[in-house]
């Protein structure tokens, strides 16, 4: 999903359109590599050898090796086209002519693509079509449950159908919900506070999450002034001071930040400057800054510590901000209203009603 939220976020630097098509049975079309044989179905037997079996030519939906066999087969149509497959996210390919770029991502069997050069886009859908049965869906209007409006001040991005879908079958198998989910479901077009509050009581009886005494980390990265990727995950670990927390959060952040280095200078986006990542935290700047630290951090999984090695040679910047500005703090920890509505208008948050 963060190649999609990447997606979105260059497209609107530079004030492309998202395309998208579909190709139909798109496991009818794998070329299977090796003999599978099938019963021959009621109603279509051979009068006087019922007993033989049927040997596929290609794959069938619900055999266990068509994802496979469609995956080779696309993989192998974009390479034979002028495509190459990202190193960094294999669903990724990219064509250059000159100083013309096309990107295609896949997603089983959808397609969205963006590209520099009118005439590259068309081609594509063309050439696309004459290869595969497609349908050819315009703008990209909705994928993987997000919904997207492609307007002339940006991109917008909702999950409105998908928020109500997640109500509607929370009941299936908790009936003591119903009431809940009921009342709180009557409020969708125009929420308040007061009914997110509730919103939360409800997933988190739903849940039954205990608390395992692991801090959260949390990240948001930023390009240009809009937020395009985030996480909010527990940490694999109990932390023994607020320190450790942050550097085990920092470091889960550079992870990410090399990531997405290597896959912009793919997206022909070179990172020339070193990626800042904002700590709030001095303790934790220092810890990975100075590995004279060794009594403090000993303990902590040495998988941990590859942020020093980034530090050092210059591809991440550390850099410390006070805590009333730490935007990333919207995904690890409770906050006021004040506090909350900053935070969203920061990353770029606005209401749907009001574009």
């Amino acid at each position: 999903m963060e190649t999609i939220r990447l997606f979105f976020s260059q497209a609107a630097q530079f004030k492309w359109s998202i395309f998208q098509m579909d190709v139909k049975s798109a496991f009818l079309n794998g070329v299977l590599k090796e003999e599978v044989y099938i019963e021959q179905p009621p109603g279509y037997m051979k009068s006087g050898e019922k007993k033989k079996v049927l040997k596929l030519k290609k794959a069938l939906y619900g055999l266990k090796q068509a994802p496979w066999a469609w995956n080779t087969r696309i993989d192998t149509y974009f390479k034979e086209n002028g495509f190459k497959q990202c190193p960094y996210e294999h669903a990724l390919y990219v064509k250059k002519n000159g100083g013309n770029m096309l990107f295609v991502a896949l997603y089983v069997d959808d397609f969205i693509f963006m590209g520099n050069n009118g005439e590259m886009i068309q081609d594509f859908k063309s050439k696309m079509t004459q290869e595969f049965e497609m349908t050819d869906l315009g703008l990209m209007k909705f994928f993987r449950g997000l919904e997207v409006r492609q307007e002339e001040i940006g991109i917008f991005v909702s999950q409105e159908a998908y928020a109500k879908e997640i109500l509607r079958y929370l009941t299936c198998t908790r009936p003591d919900l119903s009431l809940s989910v009921g009342i709180i479901s009557r409020f969708m077009e125009e929420p308040v506070y007061s009914h997110w509050k509730a919103l939360k009581r409800i997933l988190r009886d739903w849940c039954r999450d205990l608390d395992d005494r692991k801090s959260t980390s949390g990240y948001v990265f930023f390009m240009g002034n809009k937020a395009f990727t985030w996480l909010s995950k527990r940490q694999p670990i109990v932390t023994l001071s607020t320190c450790e927390a942050e550097y085990v959060a920092a470091s889960c952040c550079v992870c990410h930040a090399i990531w997405l280095r290597n896959l912009l200078n793919e997206l022909e986006q070179q990172q020339l400057d070193a990626t800042e990542i904002r700590i709030d935290n001095k303790s934790a700047i220092e810890l990975a800054k100075n590995p004279v630290n060794h009594e403090r951090s000993k303990h902590i999984d040495i998988h941990f510590h590859f942020i020093r090695d980034h530090v050092k040679e210059g591809s991440v910047k550390l850099v410390h901000v006070a805590s009333r500005d730490q935007v990333a703090d919207i995904f690890t920890k409770p906050l006021s209203m004040v506090l909350l509505d900053n935070y969203k208008k920061l990353i770029g948050m606005e209401d749907g009603r009001s574009i």
